[in-house]
């Protein structure tokens, strides 16, 4: 960079951060009315919002004669198509609250809020219902105009019909969601019934108010003040983040041009100051101040401004996903080539694999078996050493199954109490005493070990089995 380009650049700096002084946020004086311009980045936005059809559609998929998703708070058990967790296992949860929070922060880090721009709930609906106002009363000009006009018939129609979509998928949200813990169809039938629980009712009223709320009134307000994240992504985005950024060395000075004015474009930059960037903005922000707290990272920003260079025949990119850095010339460094990318993905592959693990030796039933130390041995009339235990059976499947309990270890190792199988209810803990006998001349130490094993068979004749060890106590 030569020192003419450098000085020009030393200025745009100063210039944006004396802007920076006048940036003002949106505290809810005027209702925002985002212009909606098609582009491919619109349409990635679209293709984004598809994560959320299983959130509706996913608990009407049956596997066998329940639910194929289930979360059973009364009875504590998660259903996930073929397997049922426990509370005993919901170690792996935490892994997987761990594997979201370090995703969410490596995305962020490295192409800033794209939660926010793309898959937030709020973002979702707010664009969800915005689409639909638009479709009834116009485009945000002609939106403004009515929400100042007089009470007309037209209006009433118009609003009331509005309102009347934003309540319906308000209250799909909310029927959608509690269907996640309560079989769905039961639900619709309990709906209609006038049968349904006061916790499920008053939940779905929840969801009703708040996304009628958040998505039809509060919009970017939410955002801006009720959102944690808007907080926690600042210290997550550094320099180094690609984010939508204005090309300040390209597009300064800012200057009005018609299309094929070539001699205005060599006084001025390639910015024409047509202010799309802002009217396309969910939260009114001007992308040209830099980064901002209201930038949800949405770049439809960019589709906005390609659209018009394309008009006027300037190169499209002046706003882009790049990071401050690169734009000042200071990196040129590949993603992979970061240090801290690679930790973060080392911390993503260590919860993965340990949600994996988890998965694979799920085991159907499990067993503790619990030693009583009053006595800790007795010695019984024939010379044989006798332990007691408690064997408390777990069982994990839908369904209760009979599991025989059985001991191996010493020669001469008998069992007395376990010649019954033991009725493991579904989802319970089902506890067995059982006495161990040993022939004392075959002790060879005052602590032995032995294993206790459990087994069993469904209806469809799969075999499930556990394994537990413990000790056998004898004298010295």
């Amino acid at each position: 960079m030569n020192d003419n380009s450098q000085s020009k650049h030393d200025a745009m700096v100063d210039e944006l951060y004396a802007e920076a002084v006048h940036w003002e946020l949106n505290t809810g004086q005027e209702k925002i009315h985002a212009k909606r311009v098609p582009g491919r980045w619109r349409l990635v936005k679209w293709l984004a919002m598809l994560v959320w059809v299983p959130f509706f559609l996913g608990p009407y998929l049956r596997w066998g004669d329940r639910q194929a998703v289930l979360f059973d708070i009364p009875s504590r058990q998660f259903h996930l198509f073929g397997v049922t967790i426990l509370p005993q296992d919901f170690w792996m949860l935490s892994l997987l609250l761990l594997f979201f929070a370090i995703l969410l922060a490596v995305v962020t880090a490295l192409a800033g809020r794209v939660w926010c721009g793309f898959f937030c709930f709020q973002t979702v609906w707010t664009d969800i219902f915005t689409w639909l106002e638009e479709k009834l009363e116009g485009p945000p000009q002609k939106r403004k105009k009515l929400d100042k006009g007089s009470l007309t018939l037209a209006k009433v129609r118009s609003k009331t019909i509005k309102h009347l979509l934003w309540l319906v998928i308000s209250a799909l949200t909310g029927i959608s969601f509690v269907a996640w813990f309560y079989d769905a169809y039961d639900l619709w039938a309990d709906l209609f019934s006038f049968d349904i629980g006061v916790t499920a009712l008053v939940t779905i009223l929840m969801f009703i108010g708040g996304t009628y709320g958040l998505a039809g009134f509060l919009r970017e307000q939410t955002c801006f003040w009720l959102c944690p994240y808007a907080r926690i992504q600042g210290v997550m985005v550094d320099n180094t983040t690609m984010v939508p950024t204005y090309d300040f060395i390209r597009g300064e000075p800012r200057g009005r041009v018609k299309k094929g004015d070539k001699e205005a474009g060599r006084s001025t930059g390639d910015c024409v100051d047509c202010n799309q960037c802002v009217a396309v903005c969910p939260t009114g922000v001007d992308i040209r101040h830099g980064q901002q707290e209201g930038c949800i990272t949405c770049a439809l920003c960019i589709d906005a401004c390609d659209s018009v260079m394309e008009k006027v025949n300037r190169p499209k990119g002046l706003i882009r996903y790049e990071s401050l850095d690169v734009l000042n010339g200071k990196e040129d460094r590949p993603l992979w080539k970061r240090p801290r990318v690679w930790v973060y993905n080392l911390v993503l592959l260590f919860s993965l694999a340990g949600i994996g693990y988890g998965m694979s030796t799920l085991d159907a039933i499990e067993i503790k078996v619990i030693h009583s130390r009053q006595p800790l041995f007795v010695l019984q009339s024939d010379g044989s050493i006798q332990n007691k235990y408690t064997v408390k059976v777990l069982n994990k499947m839908t369904e209760s199954l009979p599991v025989t309990i059985t001991a191996s270890g010493p020669e001469g190792l008998v069992i007395v109490g376990a010649d019954e199988p033991v009725d493991a209810g579904k989802g319970m803990v089902t506890p067995r005493t059982v006495f161990v006998r040993v022939p004392r001349r075959n002790l060879d130490a005052e602590s032995t070990t032995i294993t206790f094993h459990a087994e069993t068979r469904d209806a469809a004749g799969n075999v499930y089995k556990a394994r537990r060890d413990s000790i056998f106590i004898g004298p010295r």
